[in-house]
């Protein structure tokens, strides 16, 4: 079974970009907008030189990462939805570059798997 629902995977598939979130050992925020793709429960991404990166210095030493892609599905009425993912991630080589793979824990998402109209429920749940 799939960290992720179907209705979340869609979405994932649907959009081009997520916010990349991580720490340096003494808590100094880093964020930043990349592409990203879905490899079973994982979540890749990487970059022209990721080695030069805040985020690649801070998981270095703090694998702890959270990563939230959102929209808005229509501003009339207003319908934000998303997924934040919170985890860990490591560095890897892929065809001789690193990237990064983030692993999730929790799962956080709104207005992807119910899709009622009115306020959009959230849902929470720990992986694994």
């Amino acid at each position: 079974m799939s960290a992720f629902t179907v209705a979340e995977l869609d979405y994932l598939a649907s959009q081009p970009l997520m916010r990349f979130a991580s720490a340096s050992t003494s808590g100094r925020p880093d964020v930043a907008p990349v592409v990203f793709e879905i490899d079973s429960d994982d979540v890749l991404t990487a970059g022209f030189d990721i080695t030069h990166t805040v985020r690649y210095k801070n998981i270095q030493s703090n694998p702890r990462v959270s990563v939230v892609v959102d929209d808005l599905a229509s501003v009339n009425p207003w319908s934000p939805r998303g997924i934040k993912i919170i985890g860990t991630a490591v560095i890897e080589e892929f065809d001789g570059s690193p990237r990064f793979r983030s692993s999730p824990e929790v799962i956080i998402s709104w207005a992807l798997n119910d899709t009622t109209p009115g306020i959009p429920k959230m849902e929470r749940r720990k992986v694994g």
